[in-house]
């Protein structure tokens, strides 16, 4: 029933993709120049950087288990997977606004070649993550629209650069931590 839902309105669902796409980019880039909000939170808020880690390794975690389910036929367990690592990763973005609308940006203080190292993980990841958006967003409409084949197309691609995306979220978090 589901898949019906969503292949009779695959096209509002695609103009829903596209505008959430450009907007969520759009958004965290204005994020950086607006200035710093002084709001109380109940927690400390230096405390997000290394959630968001823990965010991006679990679901680093869940793409590699959900490969690993697809490829051994278990539909059921992959599908909670990417579910599960698509959550998560919602949660990520909006910790990451509340932290960065809240904190001044943290300037990495490693010299020499680590200093390019970083910087060059650091701008793959940002490029990346605002790539990925659509390629996930679309990934996942095609497994809900049941169209199985364009899924599996799809997610050659969309697997491998959102892993990337968040393998480096941990390696940025864990060079840039000792300078928070």
């Amino acid at each position: 029933m589901s898949s019906q839902i969503f292949a009779d309105k695959e096209q509002f669902w695609s103009k829903l993709i596209v505008i959430i796409s450009v907007v969520v980019p759009v958004l965290v880039a204005l994020l950086f120049r607006l200035p710093q909000l002084n709001l109380q939170l109940p927690f400390d808020v230096m405390l997000l950087p290394k959630f968001h880690a823990i965010i991006n390794g679990t679901v680093t975690v869940l793409l590699m288990a959900s490969y690993y389910f697809i490829r051994n036929k278990q539909v059921r367990a992959h599908k909670i997977c990417n579910i599960t690592a698509l959550v998560l990763s919602a949660l990520f973005l909006v910790s990451y606004v509340t932290y960065h609308t809240l904190t001044e940006s943290t300037k990495f203080g490693g010299e020499g070649m680590i200093k390019y190292v970083y910087y060059f993980i650091l701008l793959t990841h940002i490029i990346l993550a605002a790539l990925i958006l659509p390629l996930i967003l679309f990934t996942f409409l095609r497994a809900f629209s049941g169209k199985f084949t364009q899924h599996r197309s799809l997610a050659r691609y969309t697997m491998p650069l959102w892993l990337y995306v968040s393998v480096t979220g941990v390696i940025v978090y864990l060079m840039i931590s000792p300078y928070y």
